[in-house]
């Protein structure tokens, strides 16, 4: 059997007094058998999962914390900077991918480390809470609007979703926006006087908090969901799907985005997508939709409008 790095490191020294208090791990991360542990997952489906479990919890009397590092290099540190200043032990674990290596040698310059798990192509190791790096973790979002470190385009407005913009009919009705990631398309949907309710569907719960600052306006709802499982009935969809689960591409987003939008919109709804040129869907949308127009895209990417949602 393949343990992980945590199995390995309480097999090789590491030891817990109390509760350990795990931040962002993946549906499916190996706790090792641990029962003393609580969990913070803002992305849906790992909360889903970690519900399931009775884990998630606010780390309250734990006597460490575990940070599983995200992609997000501003994320990771100031994951480890919590942690660092909750106190007690902690406990980090990454791929060399996601940039375990530099925060392990920059932990060295201020702290001693306990132990060290090398395999998988990544490395666990622990210490006791001191003084932390001096580490930049600010976040410069784009003018006018508030992001945070992790979420998608989190510095600058998404070439793709400005484009999108312009090729939008006047909207009206109720309206869906897919993978609202801080808002962007959501506050340009709502510049449409005919739109009476706008959905922000949108998984990650920190990227969500965002678009509710980034566009204050009653018609918007929060919806923390899924987008593939996501129900409603809706006019128009407009959608810039993620195309990345982790760091491989996975076309299949897309194509579930499309899915969902064939499937909640109304018989005359409308579904606006912008995707990068080389994603294959012209295929999915004419299998989901009667009538497909491509609208005037770029080099890098390429807009839709389909109608006639096929059910």
């Amino acid at each position: 059997m393949k343990h992980s790095r945590l199995f390995t490191a309480l097999s090789e020294g590491l030891t817990l007094d109390g509760p350990l208090h795990v931040l962002r791990p993946p549906m499916g991360y190996d706790l090792a058998g641990l029962q003393n542990v609580t969990v913070e997952a803002t992305f849906y489906s790992d909360h889903q999962y970690w519900t399931s479990m009775g884990l998630i919890g606010d780390g309250a009397g734990c006597i460490g914390t575990l940070v599983v590092l995200p992609r997000s290099k501003t994320l990771a540190r100031q994951m480890v900077q919590r942690a660092i200043d909750t106190g007690g032990i902690v406990i980090v674990d990454g791929q060399k991918t996601d940039g375990v290596e530099s925060i392990y040698k920059d932990i060295r310059k201020t702290s001693a480390i306990n132990g060290v798990v090398t395999k998988g192509h990544g490395r666990l190791f622990w210490f006791e809470a001191g003084q932390a790096p001096k580490w930049d973790t600010s976040v410069k979002s784009p003018a006018g609007y508030e992001t945070v470190a992790g979420v998608f385009s989190e510095a600058k407005i998404d070439a793709g979703s400005a484009l999108l913009v312009p090729q939008l009919d006047p909207l009206k009705g109720e309206v869906a926006d897919l993978g609202a990631g801080w808002g962007y398309l959501s506050r340009e949907i709502l510049a449409h006087d005919g739109v009476t309710r706008l959905d922000m569907v949108e998984a990650e719960q920190t990227a969500l908090d965002c678009a509710i600052a980034n566009t204050d306006d009653a018609r918007a709802h929060a919806v923390w969901a899924d987008a593939l499982t996501h129900k409603g009935s809706y006019d128009v969809v407009v959608s810039n799907p993620p195309f990345h689960a982790g760091r491989a591409g996975d076309p299949d987003l897309g194509r579930g985005f499309i899915a969902t939008a064939a499937r909640i919109l109304k018989p005359r709804g409308v579904f606006y997508m912008v995707a990068n040129r080389h994603l294959p869907y012209e295929a999915d949308l004419d299998a989901k939709f009667a009538r497909v127009e491509e609208l005037n895209g770029s080099g890098a990417f390429k807009t839709f409008r389909a109608t006639r949602p096929r059910r």
